[in-house]
């Protein structure tokens, strides 16, 4: 089975979402704990999906 590259991968760790995201990882599991934020428990890891992220990036409030 070939490896899948990081930029194809669904399920990304706390701090590969900050990376996307440009936030820091206080922001994002603070954004987790209020609702905002989906994210996902296997074992011990905390998984957010690429389209979560994506929905919650969206949801921010635009700047006028």
């Amino acid at each position: 089975m070939d490896k899948i590259d990081r930029a194809q991968r669904e399920g990304l760790s706390i701090i590969e979402a900050c990376d996307i995201a440009g936030l820091g990882r206080t922001t994002l599991y603070q954004a987790i704990a209020e609702g905002q934020l989906k994210a996902r428990k296997v074992g011990k890891r905390t998984l957010v999906l690429r389209t979560d992220l994506q929905n919650f990036l969206s949801a921010l409030p635009v700047l006028k």
